[in-house]
């Protein structure tokens, strides 16, 4: 874990699915008794990158970066898949899941908006593929030989759904008539920022940008009176980050989900990590990246997930209809074409 005063040539942070632009810091007239400084550390198999603006004292740098440490460990003892230890692979080790399971507040705010954004995207987002994440090799479990068969694929997929899980708000609990190993790495990593966001809140820290493996929130402004401003990465995979577009992101949340990153090539084909529910098959349409805005990071990165396994057509429809802010961005035959919702075209930074 570090922090530090952000100088204007570090104003570039980069993660796996965006560059985030803290634009405009160069020459910035800072106030005397304000500072943008940076709290960086890993986490999540990723790293985080915050910015707070305050006024330089050690003592309370070093209570926050305590403080946002322990609020990610409380995440990842929860929510995690890859730590044996966490209270979601106990549950998912549970052999009889029939009867209700005691969640946390924390899991259970997590399932809710899971199975929310589930019924919107009628099943595109599903936190119950798990296991068929797993038998594709992109779960905690070692990358097959070989591609599953179909009949394979079609035993594991048949025990999934999200409609599978019932939740209860009091107390928080969860059951399920066959057993689900639940897989909540397109939704957690925006929980995490979350609950940083909450933690700095408390702190009285009134602007910041939190960025955890790409997902964000924001708060406030810079100290110069603008609002955070962040680029959306071009799809390509290339070592080197190019940017799309810039947008202002006032007090919002924004996540990127894409197939560009993450994904391995068997037998001369390629294989995204992105699985479609229905299929339970990797995604292989056009679509390359989407770019959600939302209140808070969790439902933006569900979100951003759910709308790239629907397709363009299909996510472009919804979010429209939804007046949902996203920016998608497809592969044609002569390159790259931005497509964004009405309700996106207002946080575009000319």
């Amino acid at each position: 874990m570090t922090f530090r005063m952000l100088q204007p040539a570090r104003a570039v942070l980069t993660s796996v699915f965006m560059m985030l632009a803290l634009a405009a810091l160069a020459g910035c007239s800072f106030q005397p008794d304000e500072e943008v400084w940076e709290i960086s550390g890993p986490v999540f198999g990723t790293t985080y990158h915050i910015s707070v603006v305050a006024p330089e004292d050690r003592k309370k740098l070093e209570v926050l970066a305590k403080g946002i440490d322990e609020a990610l460990e409380d995440v990842d003892a929860s929510m995690s898949t890859w730590r044996k230890d966490s209270e979601l692979s106990k549950l998912n080790r549970r052999e009889d899941q029939s009867d209700w399971v005691p969640l946390s507040k924390g899991l259970y705010e997590v399932l809710a908006k899971a199975d929310e954004i589930s019924r919107l995207t009628d099943g595109a987002f599903d936190v119950t593929i798990g296991p068929v994440v797993n038998l594709w090799g992109f779960g905690p479990e070692a990358r097959p030989e070989q591609i599953p068969s179909e009949q394979r694929l079609a035993q594991v997929l048949s025990r999934t759904g999200y409609e599978q899980l019932a939740l209860r708000a009091s107390p928080p609990a969860v059951k399920a008539a066959l057993p689900q190993y639940i897989d909540l790495s397109a939704i957690a990593k925006g929980y995490g920022v979350d609950a940083v966001a909450r933690y700095l809140d408390s702190e009285g820290i009134e602007s910041y940008l939190v960025e955890i493996g790409g997902e964000v929130r924001t708060s406030g402004a810079k100290p110069d009176g603008n609002v955070w401003r962040l680029a959306i990465e071009q799809p390509v995979e290339a070592a080197e980050h190019t940017i799309n577009l810039i947008v202002s992101l006032p007090s919002r949340a924004m996540a990127t989900s894409g197939d560009y990153r993450n994904y391995y090539e068997s037998e001369g084909r390629r294989f995204s990590h992105t699985i479609d529910p229905e299929t339970g098959k990797p995604i292989t349409h056009n679509l390359a990246s989407v770019t959600v805005i939302a209140d808070d990071s969790m439902s933006a990165d569900a979100l951003a997930t759910g709308f790239t396994v629907m397709g363009f057509e299909r996510a472009s429809a919804l979010a429209t209809r939804e007046n949902i802010p996203a920016y998608f961005i497809i592969r044609t035959e002569n390159g790259f074409e931005g497509h964004q919702t009405p309700a996106f075209s207002s946080y575009v930074t000319q």
